[in-house]
């Protein structure tokens, strides 16, 4: 069999992008919407996400469903990191961060949408193995930490969005203190069995006010 090229895979990143639009069409009562937004749109067809998985998963990497990518950890199934990623409303002068790097997929996206993206995992392998592909894809504006994603990244907020892409049963307090007011968070919330993918709204008098999205499955939060 001959060896996939560059043109083939993208080819496979138009067919998942396509595949999220008919999630986005079917799911538009709910979300109020009846796609994402463009700019996403476009990131999700300029980033390669087979850069962004194990090796031996290249052939996969486009397909609509999770993925493993080692230590117990997924890849987020491409319509879900499309979501959260749209309910954020990320715009291009914002400052974001991202708690679970894994590989760096959504780092690369959030970088792509924003000024500005600092990520934390507290695998170190995962930073490791995100720092060689953001840097050898020519994402500079993004900066990496090990760490407990839990307690946020004070010496760089505050931010105007935060993602999370592990769950907790509520919004840690250092992530709810370090987004701006007027700001946007996005993570599952809930106990194992209900979780909801949750937007969170920072009001100017510093309440939050939350919005079940829909139900999802992540792994939990680990802390340190």
């Amino acid at each position: 069999m001959k060896p996939l090229t560059e043109d083939h895979l993208a080819i496979y990143r138009r067919h998942m992008v396509e595949v999220i639009d008919i999630h986005f069409d079917l799911l538009s009562d709910e979300l109020g919407k009846p796609h994402m937004g463009e700019r996403l749109r476009e990131a999700l067809l300029k980033v390669p996400r087979h850069v962004f998985v194990p090796r031996e998963l290249i052939l996969a990497s486009y397909q609509d469903g999770p993925l493993p990518i080692g230590f117990d950890k997924t890849i987020s199934q491409p319509f879900i990191a499309a979501l959260m990623i749209d309910l954020l409303d990320v715009q291009p002068d914002d400052s974001v961060l991202e708690v679970g790097t894994g590989y760096g997929y959504q780092a690369a996206l959030l970088a792509e949408l924003s000024r500005h993206v600092a990520s934390i995992d507290v695998v170190e392998e995962f930073i490791e193995m995100a720092e060689s592909r953001l840097m050898t894809l020519g994402y500079e504006d993004v900066d990496l930490r090990v760490g407990d994603g839990s307690r946020g990244w004070p010496e760089k907020a505050p931010f105007d969005k935060i993602l999370v892409t592990a769950a907790e049963e509520e919004i840690p307090a250092p992530l709810a203190e370090q987004l701006k007011a007027g700001g946007r968070l996005v993570m599952p919330l809930g106990p194992s069995d209900t979780q909801q993918i949750t937007l969170v709204e920072k009001n100017d008098d510093g309440t939050l006010a939350k919005t079940p999205i829909m139900p999802a499955r992540f792994t939990p939060l680990e802390t340190v």
